[in-house]
């Protein structure tokens, strides 16, 4: 957890951003980035979850640019952390993974935008621009009508999900091993069998047919 001093050039005008990625090797390349950009000022950083929670309230910045796969909190949980406490931060999710459905659910946990970690620097930059001044950004790889779809009406859940509990319901309607969903969603895969122990409870004890027809009413399989 790293808090940087303030650029002798720094002004109210710049967007401030609050980098968290548990690999130092991409924080370097991103702050070499973003420290080209005379607007932008790096504020801080965190290598997990819970350090990058605790610096956003600390140092209030206006994009907090998060990896969704970190150890302790990852970037989902950390998200949904920051929206009920900060919701006036724009959190950006950076990810290696391009899948919609996914993408939805970081729309949900309260991030603003998702890009990709093989992005240019010049589409990073427009990505925390945009949120940073109020708006949606996302990878052209995940397509352009996520944000549409993820705020029309949702679907009715008679059975009280949570956001992880739908994801991983979305996955075991998939047919996806708990090993690959963890790896997705950036926990553990004890963590997986607990939330699938939890939703199966709350939705009968059903077989892999029923639990995709459950995925499917929920429009979660759209």
């Amino acid at each position: 957890m790293t808090v940087h001093s303030p650029s002798p050039h720094a002004s109210s005008k710049h967007t401030r951003v609050l980098l968290a990625d548990d690999h130092e090797l991409v924080r370097d390349g991103i702050r070499a980035r973003l420290q080209k950009v005379p607007e932008l000022e790096v504020v801080g950083e965190a290598t997990n979850g819970r350090d990058a929670v605790n610096l956003a309230l600390e140092l209030r910045p206006d994009v907090l640019l998060m990896d969704v796969s970190m150890p302790v909190m990852n970037g989902l949980e950390a998200a949904m952390e920051i929206r009920k406490t900060r919701p006036d931060i724009a959190v950006l999710i950076l990810s290696v993974y391009d899948n919609p459905e996914y993408v939805r659910g970081v729309v949900q946990a309260g991030a603003r935008g998702y890009i990709l970690k093989d992005i240019s620097a010049a589409e990073m930059i427009t990505a925390i621009t945009s949120v940073a001044s109020g708006g949606y950004y996302f990878s052209s790889a995940v397509g352009p009508t996520l944000v549409g779809a993820n705020t029309s009406a949702p679907v009715e859940d008679p059975y009280g999900l949570t956001d992880r509990e739908r994801q991983v319901l979305t996955a075991i309607a998939r047919g996806q091993p708990n090993k690959e969903v963890a790896k997705d969603l950036g926990i553990s895969v004890r963590t997986v069998e607990s939330h699938r122990l939890n939703l199966r409870e709350k939705v009968g004890n059903k077989n892999a047919a029923q639990l995709y027809k459950v995925a499917q009413d929920l429009g979660l399989l759209d």
